[in-house]
């Protein structure tokens, strides 16, 4: 059974009763909902599965008139990102969704909607990426471009993926940069879950008007994406780096400002058991919950295993993971994605990299699972976190594993 993953504190009477009571929606339709209550202008994308029933839900509300804005039925993801970078430049709230082979034709876009500082909102749906081909869900799509300046952050229910959207244009659009919101293919996507949508009210309230100083406009002609000559391109490339770190006060603000409003309270990087915990995982995404059900099983046997999910992955949350980490003795890093002939996966080569000039510096011993939508179940969770209390008394005699092969 899923956990309740999100911490809630009391609210006013009046406050309360601008929150719709919850009601059973299909995640991919509720995303839509909520995009759609961010009176958003122009929407644009392909079909590709599993991300077809969100851009589909927003086709039919522009049609039945219940949303005003405008959707462009474009001819491929390249496009897509290509119009949403028009538009987003002249100040229209835009948005668009994608996965796997979609979000690689879209690559080089993206890159430039970051580095022209544009408030783009994107949900990725995320799915494995070819060949062979395979539909279901894991990370190795998103972490195709965790080098393109995008602010990303993850949602392990149905609940989550909503909030994080509201959360998305209002980080968007006081940073001047892009997010990517990521939820499990499938496993979240195609899911009928219990979704509070917030009343229209709140939502004005949180995500006001855009309003761009900088934007395409005949009456005041300004020039974007000019050519970057030698003398001027580093310093650009310095002042969006600067831009994206600076980023990370704006989304932990605007997630305090949600914690308000809404009672429903979201960090960088969240824990589950971690106060006293010897050993951890870490992970991102909807595995997370099946991973604390094998946290409780082992607590009652005794041991003090912990959880730590990246809520955020870029901005990388330094300074939360190391506060997170604790004291444990040992932690077992869980990759969705393969980064072929490196030291390990994306994420574990990122928390090695954390921890090199820290003091603390528990053993990391680094899984890759759940390729394709493999199933790991508790069970398997129970093995991995095992395999991480191994790491304690001897040295891992590799540096990543590719979990769960058949023989």
């Amino acid at each position: 059974m899923r956990k309740e993953l999100v911490k809630k504190i009391p609210l006013s009477i009046s406050e309360s009763l601008k929150i719709k009571k919850k009601i059973g929606k299909e995640v991919s339709v509720a995303i839509a909902e909520a995009v759609a209550q961010c009176k958003v202008d122009v929407i644009s994308a392909y079909p590709i599965t599993p991300q077809t029933h969100i851009v589909e839900h927003l086709a039919e509300l522009v049609n039945n008139g219940e949303l005003e804005a405008e959707y462009i039925p474009v001819e491929s993801e390249h496009a897509a990102m290509s119009a949403c970078i028009g538009a987003s430049a002249t100040s229209a709230r835009t948005f668009t969704s994608t996965s796997s082979q979609g979000l690689l034709l879209m690559y080089e876009n993206l890159f430039i909607a970051s580095a022209l500082r544009l408030p783009i909102v994107m949900v990725i749906v995320n799915r494995s990426i070819s060949a062979p081909i395979n539909i279901w869900n894991d990370h190795s799509d998103v972490m195709t471009m965790r080098d393109s300046g995008w602010i990303t952050t993850f949602a392990e229910n149905g609940q989550e993926a909503v909030d994080l959207i509201y959360h998305a244009y209002r980080v968007a659009e006081k940073a001047l940069l892009p997010v990517a919101v990521n939820i499990d293919g499938f496993t979240l996507s195609h899911v009928i879950e219990p979704i509070e949508l917030l009343d229209q009210e709140l939502v004005d309230k949180y995500v006001p008007p855009l309003r761009m100083k900088y934007k395409l406009d005949p009456k005041n002609p300004i020039t974007m994406g000019a050519i970057g000559v030698p003398e001027i391109y580093t310093e650009a490339k310095k002042a969006q780096d600067e831009a994206l770190n600076a980023s990370y006060r704006i989304i932990v603000n605007a997630w305090k400002e949600f914690e308000k409003l809404t009672g429903r309270r979201y960090q960088p990087v969240e824990t589950y058991q971690m106060e006293d915990a010897e050993v951890a995982l870490l992970i991102m995404g909807s595995l997370a919950e099946t991973a604390m059900n094998a946290v409780d099983f082992l607590r009652k046997k005794g041991k003090k295993a912990g959880l730590i999910r990246f809520r955020l992955w870029r901005p990388f949350p330094l300074k939360d993971f190391l506060r997170a980490i604790g004291k444990i003795r040992a932690l077992g890093v869980i990759d969705r994605a393969v980064s072929h002939g490196a030291t390990g996966g994306p994420v574990g080569i990122e928390v090695r990299s954390a921890l090199y000039q820290s003091n603390k510096r528990p053993k990391v011993i680094n899984f890759i699972a759940g390729l394709g939508q493999r199933d790991v179940t508790v069970e398997d969770f129970i093995e991995l976190f095992e395999r991480t209390y191994e790491a304690i008394s001897k040295k891992p005699k590799f540096s990543y594993e590719i979990y769960g092969v058949k023989e």
